[in-house]
């Protein structure tokens, strides 16, 4: 049910709706993400919401890491954004149960 969600349109209070939720999610989860994930995640958060500050890790290599994974996403639309971090979440949470 909740592809079909993502697949259909989606009026802009509902898709903030469902991000939020699913940025909900991933702030409350406690066990570690796989880096590659949290990569996309990451991506995906900082191209939803429009925030292009550079990544501020002490650790030269992670911020690499980041730069690449932000990127990837330059030309998706912080709409498409918002939809594949829900989609990313949810499959991440359907798999990991």
């Amino acid at each position: 049910m909740e592809k079909a969600l993502l697949q259909s349109p989606m009026s802009k209070t509902d898709l903030d709706k469902a991000f939020e939720e699913a940025v909900q999610r991933v702030n409350e989860h406690t066990k570690p993400f796989p880096a590659d994930t949290l990569l996309k995640l990451y991506a995906y958060y900082k191209k939803a919401t429009n925030d292009y500050g550079k990544p501020r890790s002490k650790k030269p290599i992670i911020n690499a890491f980041k730069t690449n994974a932000l990127f990837q996403v330059q030309n998706i639309s912080p709409k498409k954004a918002k939809k594949k971090y829900i989609e990313l979440v949810n499959n991440y949470f359907l798999y990991r149960k």
